[in-house]
């Protein structure tokens, strides 16, 4: 074929995408309809999770798996805004990494809404100010988020959805030269990232810590003698030219992000529950709490503990189980593992995986 006779063809293929998506919304559309009616929220991660399975099953390339799953991902977005206004309270400032992962799970056709703190997130979802909300919770170098565990001490939101957004640190600067850079703004979870790659190649700048990723970018675009430990997004938004990627000591860092709704997602083939519980002080209580999850064959993929902040040395357990607690046998070794306890809360079941 002539590259006009491609030209002609593309032309063709595109009418027909317009003409498909265009039908497949009005669908999304009805189902809304009927979702409203009856009730139901209209964001649905379980379905969305079987939708990006099925189309990668389906693709025989060249498109890759990831292509597709972005184009399908702007796709359910823009249908999701026009079902309904839906707005995203995150952690903000705007081009964190916290908002990333939120544009990664929503898409960007719908509203944003950053906030200055993990508790001001909460409370924007439970005031319903907020449709959902993205907040941390763990980093594979850092640890957990001690913040956002403190606050589902209260809250009554649900974990609807979790994501893994693989954390690229970038070095940012308008220098020319990395000598003339004497100046690194980065923010102190960014530092302790890229603690080793700082001191082999900056030994000398001054380190000058900010609140967020964003305003690190934010400031060394001020100053050409500066330069910032950001990510990608913040770096762009802000304009200011990547000298390097990937600066972080761990080649797989990555951070784990729970999106905050009012109502858990039915139990699909794959799930995961998050749970609290607080355990009577007595010899062996946690060793009774956690053995119904043994009993039943339960996998427990995390379990940490956080100062109860109520009384001395009481503690609040987290735990991530394989399962939904809808399923037979987890709500089974949920309700057991209350009878040993002084306190037991199921913050969430959500498809597993991102």
């Amino acid at each position: 074929m002539s590259l006009a006779e491609h030209r002609q063809a593309i032309d063709a293929i595109d009418a027909k995408i317009v003409e498909l998506l265009n039908d497949r919304t009005r669908h999304v559309l009805e189902i809304g309809t009927i979702k409203t009616k009856q009730g139901q929220e209209i964001y649905a991660p379980h379905r969305e999770r079987a939708v990006l399975q099925k189309i990668c099953k389906l693709n025989r390339g060249p498109i890759t798996n990831d292509g597709l799953r972005a184009i399908y991902r702007e796709v359910m977005s823009s249908a999701l805004s026009l079902e309904k206004s839906l707005s995203i309270a995150y952690l903000g400032p705007e081009a964190t990494f916290t908002h990333q992962a939120a544009l990664r799970r929503f898409g960007a056709s719908l509203n944003y809404c950053p906030q200055k703190t993990i508790a001001d997130v909460f409370h924007e979802v439970s005031r319903q100010r907020a449709d959902y909300g993205v907040v941390p919770v763990e980093n594979s170098t850092e640890g957990v988020v001690t913040h956002t565990l403190d606050m589902f001490v209260e809250s009554d939101l649900k974990i609807v959805a979790q994501m893994v957004l693989r954390i690229s640190h970038c070095l940012a600067s308008r220098a020319t030269r990395r000598e003339d850079i004497q100046r690194l703004y980065v923010h102190p979870q960014t530092l302790a990232q890229c603690r080793g790659w700082i001191q082999k190649t900056f030994p000398q700048a001054e380190l000058t810590e900010t609140n967020s990723n964003a305003r690190s970018a934010e400031l060394a675009a001020k100053d050409r003698r500066s330069a910032a430990l950001c990510g990608e997004l913040a770096a762009e938004t802000y304009g200011v030219p990547i000298l390097e990627r990937d600066v972080q000591d761990n080649s797989a860092n990555a951070t784990r992000f729970f999106v905050l709704g009012r109502q858990v997602p039915p139990p699909t083939d794959a799930d995961r529950t998050s749970l609290m519980f607080s355990i009577r002080d007595e010899v062996g209580a946690l060793h009774k709490a956690l053995a119904p999850f043994r009993r039943y064959r339960i996998n427990m993929t995390k379990i940490e503990s956080r100062p109860s902040k109520r009384k001395a040395w009481e503690y609040f357990f987290f735990v991530d189980c394989d399962g939904h607690a809808e399923t037979p046998k987890v709500a089974r070794a949920i309700e057991q593992l209350g009878q040993h306890c002084s306190f037991v809360k199921v913050l969430g079941s959500y498809p597993n995986g991102d």
